[in-house]
């Protein structure tokens, strides 16, 4: 009878191993690989303008939280035990939030970061489409950088299918937009989960015979060592550098994944410590003429390991902008929104090419 039972469970474990490595053949086989660089396809909603030297215009950056890291949310990768948004109307009601809020700010571009495609985590809301059909004065530029066919953790409530990256938005014409893809990958089989980070280059020609070039990026955070960040600061680094010889405009924005510079994390009430993931900017990043462009006084992340309660969690200032010396910083605003529907809160600036 003993020897039965040992059998019977000796089958279950090669069973089990046999439908883990199955399951780990068909996701490194259909493993998206972006190329190194991609031209982007871009939908003309609106009858673009001209981007005019000498007059002000607004760029708004959220990172939305795939509309499911709301107020009442923690994430597994920061030490929380969930993923997934609460369930689909909880979705609906964070999506149409933050689509209410890009409405109302009127801003002539947007870089966002984290919009779900199809992904199991928002319950298959396309809010791609949703934001850009809300937002039809602007065209749309979107580049995947999170595709997996199914995330298997947290155990309990697997994140699942992901579709998922970066979309931006304008009321100007644009020559090209194209993806670039960021150095630094974990190791097998861990990257075949994780995010194939990148960010959306997009071009515009000014009034003068220049160029605005701006970035919408999304760099990595939760790396053991931050060498993964290390390497895309550094591509980062030599792409700014490059661009800035051409004496084109350039304005860098999104989640950076860093505390960022001119920002102090002490001025937010909190009970918690300055969690492991978080790194500064090292102060040698970028060309000493370049400026950042932030609001120090509102905070635009919260910590994740648990829901949000005001004056607990960690917060810090890692969303804003980073400029060209030719470009000059008229405003920036932090949106406060108390996490509400999103981890983060977005940032608004007004930027006059000079």
């Amino acid at each position: 009878m003993l020897m039965k039972s040992l059998k019977w469970l000796l089958w279950i474990v090669l069973g089990l191993i046999t439908l883990v490595v199955i399951f780990l053949i068909y996701i490194t086989a259909v493993d998206y690989k972006p190329p190194a660089q991609v031209e982007l396809q871009t939908n003309s909603n609106n009858t673009p303008v001209t981007l005019k030297q000498g007059e002000p215009f607004t760029v708004t950056t959220f990172n939305i939280g795939y509309a499911g890291l709301d107020r009442g949310q923690d994430f597994f990768m920061d030490g929380g035990t969930k993923s997934r948004s609460r369930n689909t109307e909880q979705t609906e009601i964070n999506l149409n939030a933050i689509i209410d809020f890009l409405r109302s700010n009127e801003s002539n571009l947007y870089m966002l970061q984290e919009v779900d495609t199809n992904s199991s985590r928002s319950n298959r809301i396309n809010e791609y489409a949703r934001i850009s059909r809300a937002l039809k004065q602007c065209s749309d530029t979107f580049a995947y950088n999170y595709k997996v066919p199914w995330v298997p953790v947290p155990i309990t409530r697997p994140m699942g299918e992901v579709n998922s990256g970066l979309l931006s938005l304008s009321q100007f014409t644009s020559t090209s937009h194209k993806r670039y893809d960021l150095p630094g990958k974990e190791s097998w089989p861990v990257q075949l989960f994780e995010l194939d980070r990148g960010f959306i280059e997009s071009r515009f020609p000014v009034s003068n015979g220049k160029e605005l070039v701006t970035i919408n990026l999304h760099l990595s955070a939760f790396d053991k060592g931050g060498t993964i960040r290390k390497q895309q600061l550094e591509f980062l680094e030599g792409y700014i550098d490059q661009e800035a010889q051409k004496d084109n405009y350039l304005v860098i924005g999104g989640d950076w994944n860093h505390a960022l510079p001119g920002t102090d994390h002490n001025k937010f009430i909190t009970k918690q410590e300055w969690p492991q993931w978080l790194q500064p900017i090292p102060e040698s990043f970028a060309p000493e003429d370049f400026q950042w462009a932030v609001d120090p006084s509102t905070p635009t992340v919260r910590t994740l390991d648990i829901a949000y309660q005001e004056g607990v969690n960690f917060l810090s200032v890692i969303d804003g902008f980073l400029v060209s010396p030719n470009v000059e910083i008229a405003n920036v605003t932090g949106h406060d929104l108390k996490f509400e529907n999103s981890d983060h809160n977005p940032v608004t600036a007004t930027f006059i090419l000079k």
